[in-house]
Order: C-alpha cells, then structure tokens, then sequence
C-alpha cells in the first residue's frame, strides 16, 4: 500500500478544455480556506478556452499548449510534463480536458492525476454519460472523482456523489444535477490529498480516518 501525498498545502496544476466550472469551485474553497491547495498553473489545449481567461484573472498562470505544434501526443505531453513540473505541480486535476491522457503524462505523474466524470463510475464511461445514464433507464447517477489510469474513466475510484434520475429528465437536466455535486466532491476529493490521507492498495483506494490508526 502506497501513500499517494504527505500532509501539506499541495501544489496543484489543471488542465482544462472549456468553461473551467470546476476550476471556479476549486478555487472557491481555496479561497474560503477549505482546501489546503495552491493552483501553480492553468494548461489548455484551446486556445479560446474561458478557463485561461479566468486564471489569468485570479493572477494564476494560464497557458495554451496547441497540440497541433507537435509531431506527435509524445511531444504534446513532453511539454505539458515540463510546464507542470517547471511551476512545482504535485497534483494534477482535470477539469473538463477532453483529451486522453497518454503514456507520458502517466508515468511522469503516476497516480497523481484526477480526474471527474459525470457517472457513478465503472458504469456509462467516455463522452455524453448523462445521456447514456437517461436511455439506459437507471434510476440514480452521479459523478466520480477517480485517478487516471490507461484507460477511459477506468482509473481506482476515490469518491463518488449519487444523483437521483427522474422519469422526465433529459441529458441537459441531469447533467445540470449532477454538476452541481461535481462542484463540491472534487475540491472535497483533493483536501483528502492535502490531509495525507488517501493510499493505494492495489487498484482500491483506502482513505485514512483521521480519528483513528485504522485505514477506513
């Protein structure tokens, strides 16, 4: 069983494609002081993404990798690597990067990446999970804070929020629940991080009870 951070204010670096809503809710509870956390820098892949905007706002350092500048995704993450461990990063969240990650992301940052989707994982994994969970007929949903791994969403799980599915939802009205509790299990899932708490037994994640010896 493996230890993934020590106790402390971790460093964190996101990746970001798009609107950055879970950026804001992790900067929010950094800022009301629930989130042991500092974000180094902000990388996306589109050059008009609003989360640049957004960091560059909060005098947090925001920058455009264009993936189409490199030969290949090898070179594209060598430079992603570099930028992140270059402004100290520890941590690295997804936030809405709608990219796969490759090999050298994962071994430079093993076990260290996060991510969030959209569905009571290992259920309706890759893109449009709220629309899979309405056709499918499931009456609850969620969301998933998980490490990434290989795969796609098929990473150790570390916390899970669950979203009641209503007869008349559609994709829209479900993903609008369930985002509502990304906000809030993701920055949660990170403090685990910051408080030394969160090990890796296996593909299980074991989260350290603060109150006794015990791992629970």
């Amino acid at each position: 069983m493996i230890q993934i951070t020590q106790p402390g204010i971790i460093r964190l670096g996101v990746l970001a494609s798009g609107r950055g809503s879970n950026f804001d809710a992790i900067c929010a509870a950094i800022d009301r002081g629930d989130l042991q956390a500092q974000i180094e820098i902000l990388i996306s892949d589109k050059a008009d993404a609003a989360a640049l905007e957004k960091a560059s706002k909060r005098g947090i350092s925001a920058r455009f990798i264009d993936p189409n500048s490199f030969a290949d995704r090898q070179y594209y993450e060598g430079e992603i690597v570099s930028t992140l461990r270059g402004a100290g990063v520890e941590l690295v969240v997804l936030a809405g990067y709608m990219r796969l990650v490759g090999q050298v992301m994962l071994q430079n940052y093993r076990w260290r990446i996060l991510n969030i989707h959209p569905a009571l994982l290992p259920s309706f994994t890759g893109l449009h999970a709220q629309k899979q969970a309405v056709e499918y007929g499931v009456r609850f949903s969620g969301c998933t804070v998980h490490m990434v791994d290989e795969g796609m969403d098929t990473g150790p799980i570390i916390r899970q929020a669950v979203v009641p599915v209503y007869q008349y939802d559609d994709e829209d009205s479900l993903a609008a629940r369930i985002l509502e509790q990304e906000h809030n299990l993701y920055w949660q899932s990170l403090q685990l991080f910051a408080q030394g708490r969160v090990y890796l037994d296996g593909r299980k994640v074991i989260i350290r009870d603060e109150s006794r010896e015990e791992m629970a």
